[in-house]
């Protein structure tokens, strides 16, 4: 199908006026390359020095961490453990959803990666949105279904302590799928209390967790675990009948300056998907809004790994190192079309995908100061390899008939950076960055001239013009240049492997441009708020095609668009979340076709309210909408708007037990998660019919789930 924040390093802070004796900056550089996040993409740690790799069993108000003197543009920030909490979120995913402007989504079974919308972007499964949990890349390269499969089923939501978010291609240490923006998740080290949880809700769904971290060994050392399992139908005619099975085990000593973690994940999951459906079915009474056109859709996915991370400050500054090796398997069974391609077979196709991916990434800061300043620099170096098998079969129930193409890929990159943020007043910063990064490609392909090598090499530049803060209100200019790779089959190819026609190779990686002006104030009291004008430019909007097992290069493209976010906490009992944002996304240069980019998000609008310290009870109330959108690219089509809202009401029943209960779609509203619009031909049709597809949201549902710590 179609394809598809904050400046992460904590900052030094000067004082207005306050010119630091030596003493004082010594001690305050290791305050602060204690707090900083030098590792690759990593978000900036809480202001107030609490450690990050803690949950604390004991609720309190929400709270979000000033970027005043920190950030290096206006939409990027730090949600903390707090905040998160008060989210009612119906899949673990759309715990991204905190990030301001960012909509996730689905358009098939639950076990399959979201779809993620983010500043004019409909970015399919996860390209140009990189994500990364304790620093190990979720998004997969050259992926059998979608440039970038993210696939965050995997997330464990009452583990996350901080979640960092920034936007537009402006750090140095972000590289590959970063343009759009960057989200980093991390997990607790220990807990306070351990914590379990059993949950029933509509249609299936069933939930239970636990998870505790006993003191192991000598000194501090704390051994991790946690275990979830849950199984959830959906609402459909076909049930999900997803079920998945997920665990953590890690052990940490030390604290956020020095210290160390060992982490292992595993995770598995089945289903059934219901895909989108053609609307002319539905209006017709052929088909239910939530039935399947083949109910032998679905997969298997898998994910296990072993992380480590090490971090030590001296004197001389702050050492973090991180490697990884992740296994990920998946086996995806989709029809789109039906009964276009082949009228007696149907069209479904599956997409396995095998792969091993190891990781190293080395960040050293320093700080160093001059006659009148103070600045702080990071070097970072980032390895990753990819061996992958993935492949594209024609099959039918699950059953295969063909193999269309067959490839073993090996995909390895290197990416070294530097950044500098250098104070030259007390109201004047500059953040300049330049990062290179090397790709390599090697694909072995059934198909002998899909086969080859190929190389390519990208350098990409940031620059941060900070001003301020004057009352409470800081300034910023940003510009930069960042990439996405491209599939590595679409780097070799010769000949479509369905048709055999001769086929474009497509360039390996593809820049972006982005440039914006921004404001960030706190000079209300209780409220933050930012406010931003942007404009993001792509070499081309090129896409490998996972369901046709080839490669097409669209046209170059623009986006320009305005994000207002903000926080406000009036009572120590209410908190406020309220964002807004447009976008205009356009391609560049004349084609009789149209210059609207099918699928692209032009408005997305939120607003939560957080309720707590009301005696025993506590509440959430969330409204989210995004707008219509073309689906082809005249214009012609568009799809409709969608708003859901999602609520949660709470009872502590003492100390360490409570209740909630959650309702989704509380107006029970017949939106759609997703709309397409393709040609497709259904059994009882003579010829193709190009047509809205679209796949529902679900309707109004609640679930109860009881929880309580222990120790």
């Amino acid at each position: 199908m179609p394809s598809n924040t904050s400046r992460i390093h904590t900052r030094i802070h000067r004082r207005r006026g306050a010119g630091p004796t030596p003493g004082a900056a010594s001690a305050a550089a290791l305050v602060a390359m204690a707090l900083a996040g030098a590792a690759q993409a990593q978000m900036p740690r809480p202001a107030d020095g609490a450690e990050p790799a803690t949950l604390s069993a004991v609720d309190v108000e929400g709270s979000r961490t000033s970027q005043l003197g920190i950030a290096d543009s206006a939409h990027v920030g730090i949600v903390t453990r707090e905040q998160l909490e008060a989210r009612t979120v119906y899949r673990a995913a759309e715990l991204l959803e905190v990030t301001p402007g960012l909509i996730v989504s689905q358009h098939s079974g639950e076990g399959k990666a979201n779809q993620f919308y983010l500043r004019g972007f409909n970015l399919d499964h996860g390209t140009d949105l990189r994500t990364t949990v304790d620093g190990v890349l979720v998004n997969q390269r050259s992926h059998a279904h979608g440039q970038g499969w993210t696939d965050l089923n995997f997330l464990m939501p009452e583990l996350v302590t901080t979640l960092g978010y920034r936007k537009g291609p402006y750090d140095a240490s972000d590289g590959d799928f970063a343009s759009a923006g960057a989200v980093s998740l991390r997990y607790a080290d220990r807990l306070d209390r351990g914590i379990a949880s059993l949950g029933f809700g509509q249609r299936g769904h069933r939930r239970a967790f636990i998870a505790d971290s006993p003191q192991v060994g000598p000194g501090d050392g704390r051994l991790l675990y946690a275990l979830e399992v849950m199984k959830n139908d959906g609402p459909f005619v076909h049930p999900d009948d997803y079920r998945k099975l997920n665990g953590v085990l890690r052990y940490s000593r030390g604290d956020a300056a020095n210290g160390f973690n060992v982490t292992a994940m595993a995770y598995g999951a089945k289903w059934n998907a219901t895909d989108q459906i053609p609307a002319r079915a539905v209006a017709s009474g052929a088909l239910s809004r939530f039935g399947a056109v083949d109910p032998t859709d679905g997969g298997t996915a898998s994910r296990h790994s072993l992380s480590g991370e090490w971090r030590g400050t001296t004197a001389a500054g702050t050492t973090r190192v991180n490697a990884y090796v992740v296994q990920q398997r998946l086996d995806l069974y989709s029809n789109f079309t039906y009964f276009l391609d082949d009228p007696v077979n149907g069209d479904q196709f599956n997409q396995p995908d095998r792969r091993l991916t190891t990781g190293l990434k080395v960040a050293h800061s320093w700080q160093a100061h001059g006659i009148g300043q103070a600045s702080q620099t990071t070097v970072g170096l980032q390895l990753e390899n990819d061996n992958i098998r993935n492949a594209l079969h024609s099959t039918v129930a699950r059953e295969r008939l063909s193999t269309t193409r067959r490839d073993h890929i090996v995909e390895g990159s290197l990416g070294v950076y530097a950044d500098n943020t250098t104070y030259w007043s007390d109201w004047f910063r500059t953040v300049a960055g330049l990062r290179a990064d090397h790709y390599r490609f090697k694909v072995a392909s059934d198909e002998a001239l899909n086969s080859g090598r190929a190389r390519d090499g990208i350098v990409s530049p940031k620059l941060a013009l900070v001003f301020g803060p004057w009352a409470k209100t800081e300034y910023y200019l940003n510009a930069g240049t960042g990439f996405h790779s491209n599939d590595a089959r679409g780097t070799t190819i010769a000949v479509d492997p369905k048709t055999g026609d001769p086929a474009d190779r497509v360039p390996p990686l593809v820049r972006s441009r982005g440039a914006e002006v921004g404001v960030r104030s706190e000079f209300v009291r209780g409220l933050q708020s930012s406010f931003s004008l942007y404009r993001l430019d792509f070499a081309s909007e090129l896409v490998f095609a996972g369901d046709a097992g080839t490669t097409f290069a669209g046209r170059p493209s623009r986006r320009t668009g305005v994000e207002f976010s903000n926080y406000y906490k009036p009572t120590d009992w209410l908190t406020v979340d309220a964002d807004v944002a447009f976008a205009q996304a356009r391609f560049r240069g004349f084609d009789p076709a149209g210059d609207h980019i099918p699928g692209a998000v032009e408005g997305v609008a939120s607003i939560a309210l957080a309720v707590d310290r009301v005696g025993p009870f506590y509440g959430a109330l969330q409204l989210r909408y995004f707008g219509p959108r073309p689906l082809v690219e005249d214009d012609s089509v568009r799809s409709s708007g969608t708003a859901t809202l999602n609520g949660r009401i709470g009872w502590r029943i003492d100390r360490s037990t409570r209740i909630e209960l959650e309702g989704f779609n509380l107006t029970n509203r017949r939106n759609s998660a997703i709309d397409y619009y393709y040609e497709s031909r259904l059994r009882n049709e003579t010829a193709a019919v190009g047509d809205v597809h679209f796949h529902p949201i679900e309707p109004r549902s609640f679930r109860v789930t009881l929880v309580t710590r222990f120790n």
